[in-house]
């Protein structure tokens, strides 16, 4: 029998969480599941403690060679064979209730995508926090194409929707030919779920938090590197080749993209200060005026901000 939701989980190294997760998508009250566990070529015991699971419903799928996230999670898409599909990060966790929710406002609307708001856990014993206020999700109601790229301008949006976990009609994805971009280390979710709003599709949003993005202390050890940035300029690039965007979206695009220029400008005068290069730094800062200004915040305190701005965890 198909079952409601496969979890596509992605695992690298993640034997110290990995079994939060899977548990936690096997807890799942109200509807029925399967969890796809892919091994990213950990060289901890994350492959065999995920084989160690005897229900029947987990499935492991171990990659021959490293594939990175995207590439990781492309291949638990491929082996899916729910209804819906839900990402869940090897770190974190699902509440009991929550594909059942989001399912349930996904059919009222007829929409074939659902994001929810965030439980975010900080693993040094302070209170959890909500990461969107709900009202100001009750009101958005649906995310539109507009709505997700504007929160996802760097330096400017209010609200990162970068780190919302979206579930997808499965008939969906495989209807558009969606997947994630392998290339990708970073920003790969938001691809995906651009591209699966500029393909026309309805995101409803539950307000209520389904989701728990665990934040380890220290958990944000590599800093972005420019190189990362421009990948994903890259990546929007050929978005916008593929896709057409209304007025709306067009304009939340074109203030990403001159944000990313301005990330990657300013990631340039971080390495030339480092390596000592004041000549490379001017002629970087000529060249956009307008990233220099973030050099009036301590350099690491811009720097964490910015990884922030791209949910970047290692590992992920």
């Amino acid at each position: 029998m198909q079952p409601d939701v496969s979890f596509v989980i992605a695992a690298y190294n993640a034997e110290a969480t990995l079994g939060r997760a899977i548990d936690s998508a096997l807890a799942q009250a109200g509807v029925t599941v399967e969890v796809i566990v892919v091994d990213d070529c950990s060289f901890d015991a994350t492959l065999d403690l995920a084989r160690s699971y005897a229900d029947p419903r987990v499935h492991v799928v171990a990659l021959q060679a490293n594939r990175g996230p995207g590439g990781a999670r492309n291949a638990g898409l491929d082996a899916a064979r729910g209804r819906w599909v839900a990402v869940l990060d090897s770190d974190d966790a699902v509440l009991p209730g929550r594909l059942a929710t989001m399912i349930s406002r996904a059919e009222q609307s007829s929409a074939e995508m659902a994001v929810d708001n965030l439980a975010v856990i900080r693993e040094n014993g302070t209170p959890p926090e909500v990461m969107y206020p709900a009202s100001y999700l009750e009101e958005l109601a649906n995310l539109t194409l507009a709505d997700f790229i504007g929160g996802n301008v760097v330096f400017e949006s209010t609200f990162n929707f970068g780190y919302m976990k979206p579930i997808f009609l499965r008939s969906y994805l495989e209807e558009h030919h969606l997947r994630y971009d392998e290339e990708l280390r970073i920003g790969e979710d938001y691809i995906l779920l651009a591209s699966a709003l500029a393909k026309g599709g309805c995101c409803t949003v539950e307000p209520a938090a389904g989701y728990a993005y665990h934040v380890r202390s220290g958990s944000i050890s590599r800093v972005l590197e420019r190189h990362h940035v421009e990948a994903m300029q890259h990546a929007d690039a050929a978005f916008e080749a593929a896709n057409r965007l209304d007025p709306q979206a067009r304009n939340a695009f074109t203030r990403r993209a001159r944000s990313l220029r301005q990330a990657a400008t300013f990631l340039s005068l971080v390495e030339h200060i480092k390596q000592r290069s004041p000549l490379k730094a001017i002629r970087t800062a000529l060249g956009d005026p307008a990233a220099v200004r973030h050099l009036r915040m301590p350099i690491e305190v811009r720097l964490r901000r910015i990884t922030r701005q791209f949910a970047y965890r290692p590992g992920k």
